[in-house]
């Protein structure tokens, strides 16, 4: 480990990215993408998909249409891709470490939230399964939020998400899976821990403090949070 990524802290607040980290939701995007691309002869594959993963529905859908070139509008696609995606994100299932880590640092009163390039509509969907754990989180923070002018990986929702637990951006750590999201942590002021799909070339995450193979190996009192025995 370099020295860019020993861990540092202590933290006051944690903050979670959602797809990919907290939920298992990037195979349903994926499925769906590909489905949509596949009407009109096209195949939305890796090579295309890791530059697209933590982008805000906006960005992604004009990214997809571009590097697919897609006979279709942004607006188009979000509108055919979202009762598809309505149909297939209750079923979501949680990451490995995801819910035992929201758990632990809820009992602990440290506070946390989520902040995701997802809508408040996609928000609720994907957790519709998963009330008793999702409900810990003081605030939630979606890319459609009042307060958010732009998604990942401009700071916003992770500026926002640290105002309102009260936590001052230095104090604050954020668990990301894309390295727009790491971007986003990282111009807020904050610690970032990547946790990267395991086909994602690690060399995109230099930039995070630490990076893990899943939730399950983070170590809080690394960062001066509880233990899980304490």
């Amino acid at each position: 480990m370099s020295d860019a990524q020993k861990p540092k802290g202590p933290i006051k607040a944690v903050i979670f990215d959602m797809d990919g980290l907290l939920l298992d939701t990037e195979g349903i995007y994926t499925e769906v993408t590909d489905a949509i691309a596949k009407r009109h002869g096209k195949t939305f594959d890796w090579a295309v998909k890791q530059h697209s993963i933590g982008r805000g529905s906006q960005d992604f859908a004009d990214y997809v249409i571009s590097a697919l070139q897609l006979p279709m509008s942004a607006e188009e696609f979000l509108t055919v891709r979202q009762p598809m995606l309505d149909e297939r994100f209750p079923h979501a299932q949680p990451m490995p470490g995801a819910e035992a880590l929201v758990r632990h640092l809820a009992r602990h009163n440290i506070p946390i939230a989520v902040g995701t390039s997802s809508s408040l509509h996609y928000f609720g969907v994907k957790t519709s399964n998963h009330g008793s754990w999702f409900e810990l989180f003081r605030h939630v923070v979606t890319a459609d939020h009042e307060d958010v002018t732009a998604a990942k990986p401009a700071p916003d929702i992770f500026l926002v998400a640290a105002r309102n637990l009260g936590v001052d951006p230095k104090d604050c750590l954020v668990f990301e899976d894309s390295p727009f999201g790491v971007t986003a942590a990282k111009t807020a002021g904050m610690y970032a821990v990547a946790v990267p799909d395991s086909h994602m070339p690690v060399e995109q995450y230099a930039h995070a403090d630490l990076i893990l193979g899943s939730l399950a190996e983070f170590v809080p009192q690394d960062w001066g949070l509880p233990g899980y025995h304490d």
